[in-house]
């Protein structure tokens, strides 16, 4: 199994590479300066980072946990997906079963 990752210093650390030795896994980290050979992920990290991320102080992590949980509510069950025919995604999950 690979997971491809950019190549940040959390991605390049040698705990996680002991990990991923020991799990049996290879990441195959992407092209220095092409964020876009993991734009998946580049995009979902600038979403967060522009749509709650950078808009507090935290002062716990379970401060941060529960804004991470009630935007990722919203996100899935009240925030239309143009990208998805303009509703949201449980919605469409919904239609899909």
């Amino acid at each position: 199994m690979a997971i491809g990752v950019d190549n940040g210093p959390e991605y390049v650390s040698s705990t996680l590479t002991i990990w991923e030795e020991k799990q049996g896994i290879t990441l195959t980290y992407i092209q220095p300066g092409k964020p876009q050979q993991n734009a998946y992920v580049e995009r979902n990290n600038r979403t967060v980072r522009y749509e709650w991320l950078n808009l507090y102080i935290f002062d716990t992590i379970e401060e941060v946990q529960q804004i991470a949980t009630d935007w990722l509510w919203n996100f899935n069950n009240e925030r239309p997906n143009m990208g998805i025919g303009g509703v949201t995604a449980a919605m469409k999950l919904k239609m899909a079963a």
